[in-house]
């Protein structure tokens, strides 16, 4: 791709042209759903293009499609591919792992309150199973994460809060769960994208996340990890065709499952999304996610300094090692919806959550774009 060629020696900025959007728009939404980096725009179009035209024809592409966003995704969380499966969202991949367990009366999961529903309710549904869930919280010191651990089967948090922003310590989870022998979960779709993961480092043993936030992919479409001698452990929630290791053999009837996390697919995928978000995930690893995240915390401690300058309160306290590229900040007396809708007509995108105002730049936002929404700001 061409983009190549001039990300390593460029900052930032330079790389705004591949984003249309900015035309148009302060857009500081991208913790809901973001708009398309042009590579996935034109990836998306040009399949569209060639199946309208030529059918099925050029199904190898299609399958080369597949496998560059499994390679694509497991260079981006330092995984294998053969331990990426692609999947519809975020919380797909989280009832995977969370319904493929055998898990047992007596069994306990660590959970945390301040989760988006996606990561909450598949654990939650867990007690009626018998298995007890120990509920505590992001903000916990890690002495109390470690004290629940004790015991568990499992732990899962997601990396960034979708409300706060509070970006959690993976390494001192992973740490804490491989001491304990927990099983070591993530819903990565607020970080994914813009903090550098690692998963052998975090000892992260699952992960899922969507395309269609700091990916900057389309929506439909996800990656589950599962690292590879965990597998076993997880059992295929759906079974379709494609699960099996003979799927290409229309007549076999082996239901041996596949050997890589192609066995958590279970019939045909979202090619065109699939397309879209290879390209993304390619841009993002040739940008470099460690200079796209060190974009967005600046963007972002700048909004926090302004709201603050202007009296806002903010949902979260923000650290170097916890903040992200949400900031959620509220007014002492105007409703968060009308703040929004104020900057709505100022061409400026965020979006109302819980009684706050959320701010989620990407790296490709300028600094003269946040200050233009500061102003705006009641």
């Amino acid at each position: 791709m061409g983009f190549h060629n001039n990300v390593n020696c460029a900052g930032p900025g330079a790389l705004r042209e591949h984003f249309p959007v900015s035309r148009n728009l302060v857009y500081l939404n991208h913790a809901a759903v973001a708009p398309l980096v042009k590579h996935a725009a034109d990836a998306m179009t040009a399949l569209a293009t060639d199946a309208c035209e030529w059918g099925s024809l050029q199904y190898d592409v299609w399958l080369d499609a597949y496998e560059g966003l499994r390679v694509a995704a497991a260079a981006l969380i330092g995984a294998h591919r053969d331990e990426i499966a692609i999947v519809k969202n975020t919380s797909e991949g989280i009832a995977t792992v969370a319904m493929g367990i055998d898990w047992r009366p007596g069994d306990k999961v660590v959970a945390f309150h301040e989760e988006f529903p996606s990561n909450y309710y598949p654990w939650k549904r867990l007690e009626a199973r018998g298995v007890k869930v120990e509920w505590v919280s992001i903000y916990h010191p890690l002495d109390t994460v470690d004290q629940a651990a004790r015991g568990a089967r499992l732990l899962a948090v997601s990396h960034v809060n979708y409300l706060t922003g509070h970006r959690v310590d993976l390494d001192a989870l992973g740490e804490i769960c491989a001491r304990h022998g927990c099983f070591f979960f993530v819903d990565a779709i607020q970080g994914l994208g813009v903090f550098p993961i690692d998963v052998r480092r975090s000892r992260i043993h699952a992960l899922a996340a969507d395309g269609h936030k700091w990916l900057l992919g389309p929506e439909g479409c996800g990656v589950l990890y599962i690292q590879k001698d965990r597998m076993d452990e997880i059992e295929p929630v759906e079974f379709g065709w494609t699960n099996s290791v003979s799927y290409l053999d229309y007549a076999s009837r082996d239901m041996t499952l596949r050997s890589d996390a192609g066995r958590y697919e279970c019939g045909t995928l979202n090619t065109i999304s699939i397309f879209g978000l290879r390209a993304s995930i390619q841009f993002l690893n040739a940008a470099g996610v460690e200079r796209v995240s060190a974009a967005v915390l600046d963007l972002a401690g700048r909004i926090e300094a302004g709201a603050r300058a202007k009296g806002y309160e903010l949902a979260a306290v923000r650290t170097a090692q916890s903040g992200s590229g949400i900031v959620s900040i509220r007014h002492p007396r105007v409703d968060a919806r009308l703040i929004v809708k104020q900057l709505r007509d100022e061409r400026i995108v965020a979006a109302p959550r819980q009684g706050w105002v959320r701010l989620s730049p990407h790296f490709y936002v300028s600094l003269e774009e946040i200050d233009r929404m500061l102003a705006v700001l009641p």
